[in-house]
């Protein structure tokens, strides 16, 4: 898989939009970090976006960015920690998560990987490439994807499970901020994983899997999971 995993078909209930909320609002804070601008921090402004496309209240964006930028007392500090491993039948798997107890993501990430197998840093790592990740869609039928990659800076475009642009790390804001001019509109933009070598399954063996890989994106503890699935 070129990036980021998602289950095929999720409706977004409720309780998962509430998720999705949470997680929004923890990378929010982290981008906060570094200012709490979003003109003038690239990562902020991607999130931001990001939580105003899935509606998320404005209040809630406001008081994530204060929460990050050290602007309310009390607030959680998150950590990002990053996990690799096997998915069953040797899918490799990148797990980002932000918490704000290390211990408790740990023992949560454990237990998510009793059915595969957890490995140390670097295990899987290197079959995977480091990217800018910006999926897209298309203005209109005569925007093309490839020549829109060309003009805007990107490094590759998919376009087998919707428009996916990849960029060198350093470029992701300025391709993202480019690609409107050749006919696309950004859905979302962030750094990830792709698999170098994806395993290729069907049937019962593909369903095992994508069974582990939701169960691990819908753990609270998790942000985001990469695998290494064709």
């Amino acid at each position: 898989m070129g990036k980021q995993w998602k289950a095929k078909g999720k409706e977004l209930a409720a309780n998962a939009k509430g998720s999705l909320f949470t997680k929004l609002s923890r990378e929010i804070s982290v981008a906060a970090r570094s200012g709490s601008d979003p003109a003038m921090n690239s990562r902020l402004r991607l999130a931001v976006e990001q939580a105003r496309k899935l509606s998320m209240p404005r209040d809630t964006v406001e008081r994530a960015i204060k929460k990050g930028a050290g602007l309310l007392d009390g607030g959680a500090q998150y950590e990002k920690l990053t996990y690799e491993g096997f998915a069953p039948h040797r899918v490799p798997v990148i797990v980002e998560c932000l918490t704000d107890n290390a211990n408790r993501a740990a023992s949560a990430i454990r237990v998510l990987f009793r059915k595969g197998q957890l490995g140390s840093s670097g295990s899987v790592s290197w079959d995977f490439d480091h990217l800018g990740m910006i999926e897209a869609e298309a203005n209109d039928a005569s925007a093309d994807a490839e020549l829109a990659a060309i003009e805007a800076g990107a490094q590759d475009v998919t376009t087998d499970d919707g428009v996916t642009f990849f960029t060198d790390p350093t470029d992701l804001d300025a391709v993202q901020r480019a690609l409107p001019n050749f006919g696309f509109t950004v859905q979302k933009a962030y750094l990830g994983y792709r698999a170098k070598n994806p395993v290729s399954l069907e049937g019962a063996e593909l369903e095992e899997v994508e069974a582990f890989l939701q169960a691990l994106d819908e753990d609270d503890e998790v942000q985001t999971v990469y695998a290494g699935l064709a």
